[in-house]
């Protein structure tokens, strides 16, 4: 009787269920992948009850309930981590505290690989969350890089940082199924859609665009802005539409679109961020304006495949050439679909990610 060689088993923890968008492209996707391999179990810390209250404001005391049960979910982890050979962890185990879950797998045995995708090595809370700001321990970022056996950053920035603690890091961006988003032919109409799809936690990115908003709703009478994942309007514009996100959605909503955009301030949180805006609206041959800022400036080449902007006269004419012109929206957008393809596909990043498990799978045999 053939002897089949037993699967190795890993345990990912993630901070949310599949609505993160932060987790479900950066761990979620490669799964099926892994699992012809690995036995995995995914191990969201928030529940999806808790993720659907924890950006609204108040709620203080279901937030607390749902964190006790998270809590309680990692203990459960840690009493069975002999099940498990590997540890993978995406941002952090608990969003309170120091390294303790971390320190606690890393003592069992069991090789980590740390994956973060912003600079969370900063101080930084959600705006409906500022009372836990205390809470929150930044600097277990450093400790759990030197705890890890591998490293995974989703940009040169953030890698560099690890590198300053760790010399095995590889950058693998934050990437999209190209199959699933793809590029669409689109009806040359009228009227323009200007569109931004986020959450929550970066809708603010859009109020220094008030100004810009006025200037081209005043050139352009066909113009209308839709913005899809929170609530967002200006006294006196009647253009502006909001929708709710969803994932079963998001398609047809970006279909809706003919030009995204992606602002953000320029400071220290932002040049971690990775891009993803950017690379979602490429995917869909949507051409796309973002601020000149981080990642952004590596994945577009401003003119070619996009536009980036650093002032409200560069936001309002790049975004005033692409509403003239519907073969422009064509031609950048066109372009942006095949950067997409090339160097943020989840096919050209799979093998990259099953390196690094194989890397970590090799030196626990």
């Amino acid at each position: 009787m053939m002897n089949m060689a037993k699967k190795m088993g890993i345990l990912f923890w993630v901070p949310y269920p599949r609505q993160g968008a932060s987790n479900r492209y950066r761990v979620e996707q490669f799964l099926p992948f892994l699992k012809e391999r690995y036995k995995v179990r995914l191990r969201p810390f928030w529940s999806e009850p808790a993720y659907k209250i924890l950006y609204e404001k108040g709620r203080h005391l279901r937030k607390i309930f749902y964190f006790a049960l998270g809590f309680l979910s990692r203990i459960s982890d840690l009493i069975c981590i002999s099940r498990f050979d590997i540890v993978f962890i995406h941002r952090e185990a608990c969003p309170i505290g120091g390294a303790f879950f971390e320190t606690l797998a890393a003592r069992a045995g069991r090789p980590i690989v740390f994956d973060f995708d912003d600079a969370i090595y900063l101080a930084s809370s959600s705006r409906c969350n500022n009372f836990i700001e205390k809470l929150k321990r930044p600097g277990k970022v450093e400790s759990i890089i030197k705890k890890s056996s591998v490293v995974i950053a989703g940009n040169n920035y953030l890698a560099d940082f690890s590198r300053r603690f760790n010399h095995n890091t590889w950058v693998i961006p934050t990437c999209i199924d190209t199959g699933k988003y793809r590029l669409y032919e689109k009806e040359v109409k009228e009227e323009v859609v200007i569109g931004w799809v986020g959450s929550i936690t970066t809708l603010d990115f859009l109020r220094p665009m008030e100004n810009t908003f006025r200037r081209l709703s005043a050139k352009f009478a066909n113009l209308k802005f839709k913005v899809v994942g929170g609530h967002f309007s200006l006294d006196g514009l009647s253009n502006i539409t909001s929708v709710v996100w969803s994932e079963p959605g998001e398609k047809s909503e970006l279909l809706s679109l003919d030009i995204g955009i992606m602002p953000m301030p320029d400071n220290e949180w932002t040049k971690g961020k990775c891009g993803f805006k950017a690379i979602l609206y490429m995917s869909m041959g949507l051409p796309c304006v973002c601020a000149d800022v981080g990642a952004n400036k590596d994945i577009i080449e401003d003119g070619l495949n996009g536009y980036l902007a650093s002032s409200e006269e560069e936001w309002v004419s790049k975004l005033s050439l692409l509403v003239e012109s519907a073969e422009l929206r064509r031609k950048i957008g066109a372009a942006g679909r095949k950067t997409a393809e090339e160097r943020f596909s989840l096919k050209a990043n799979t093998p990259k990610f099953l390196a690094v498990i194989q890397s970590v799978a090799a030196s626990v045999r």
